[in-house]
């Protein structure tokens, strides 16, 4: 069975802890602790020593999403920081000077990008940063690249490429507008398609954002177990219509 998680900042954008408690009392052993915002990684690096990650088998740290060259420098000195047997998942067009990410080898993940980008986005342009950083692995958007080609023959070009560098795999449904929302049919259609040249190995992230935030802890639960339940019914080896989740309403919440 498929390893499948969470992203942190999908439940509780910018409160990490928050997060933890809701998916502490779910089923799943996956997790993202996300650091999208650079205020946010002083924070996560400062607490990840007292964090209670036993229940979970596979965590991966996310980068922040956007920072200046100045920046670069200490955000490398505080990702040095993180357990080397954490992932760690960064954007391509923040990587302003690949020589300080050398070090990392293959704790880095560098993940694909959707079309608002301009670098990483196929399987051609992630090529330069591979050859950049030869030791590092890929975490592959699926979100990404099917708003990128709806075709997904892009994610066959990627999956054919650097199926043997992925590490994790990020789910969701994405807009023309960069903004994740809950899997749909038309996702989960079109990630099953590529599901089988998936590596079994990878971990699974969803970063579906909550539409259950403020609604109470068992209401927040139920609606993360339930999207757990569509991203594996997705990577079923089964077609996706036989299925007995309700894929027709992206915010059901089981009775």
């Amino acid at each position: 069975m498929r390893l499948i998680g969470f992203s942190t900042g999908a439940i509780a954008l910018g409160d990490f802890g928050r997060a933890l408690t809701l998916l502490s009392r779910t089923s799943i052993r996956a997790v993202e602790l996300s650091a999208l915002r650079m205020s946010e990684l002083p924070r996560l690096i400062d607490a990840l020593p007292e964090l209670e990650l036993s229940k979970f088998s596979y965590v991966s740290i996310h980068a922040p999403s956007r920072f200046s060259e100045s920046e670069e420098e200490d955000v490398v000195n505080l990702l040095k920081k993180v357990p080397s047997q954490f992932p760690i998942i960064i954007h391509p067009d923040t990587i302003h000077d690949p020589s300080k990410w050398q070090e990392f080898g293959r704790q880095l993940a560098i993940e694909n990008m959707d079309r608002r980008k301009d670098v990483g986005r196929s399987a051609k342009e992630l090529a330069y940063w591979f050859e950049a950083l030869q030791e590092a692995r890929l975490c592959l958007d699926l979100a990404h690249v099917h708003q990128f080609d709806r075709t997904m023959t892009e994610a066959y070009r990627i999956l054919r490429d650097f199926g043997d560098r992925i590490c994790q795999v990020h789910m969701s449904e994405l807009d023309s507008v960069g903004y994740h929302h809950p899997l749909s049919f038309g996702s989960m259609r079109a990630f099953s398609d590529v599901r089988m040249l998936i590596p079994l190995k990878a971990a699974i992230i969803v970063e579906s954002l909550s539409p259950m935030r403020g609604s109470g802890d068992q209401k927040e639960i139920d609606w993360i177990e339930l999207e757990i339940q569509r991203a594996r019914e997705t990577l079923r080896d089964t077609d996706i219509r036989s299925g007995s989740i309700d894929t027709a309403n992206p915010i059901a919440i089981p009775s």
